[in-house]
């Protein structure tokens, strides 16, 4: 996520505790807010893709693999 959209989303938030927002601001913030949810929800689910546990058995199981979707890798 690009720095200048973090700072956009902010100075909107801070426009429109003080003098209010436009419609076409309000139109840009829930636009530029939507898009900072998709950039969190993709960076939480590669991080959640990429948990492997080991079992008491001793194996590992990629939680990635078993629940997010990821296909095995075939050599």
């Amino acid at each position: 996520m690009d720095q200048g959209i973090i700072d956009r989303i902010n100075a909107l938030y801070h426009k429109s505790q003080g003098e209010g927002l436009t419609k076409e601001e309000k139109a840009e913030q829930a636009a530029l807010r939507k898009e900072y949810i998709e950039a969190i929800r993709k960076n939480m689910r590669a991080s959640l893709n990429s948990i492997s546990i080991q079992e008491q058995d001793g194996t590992i199981t990629d939680l990635g693999k078993k629940y997010g979707g990821i296909p095995d890798e075939q050599s």
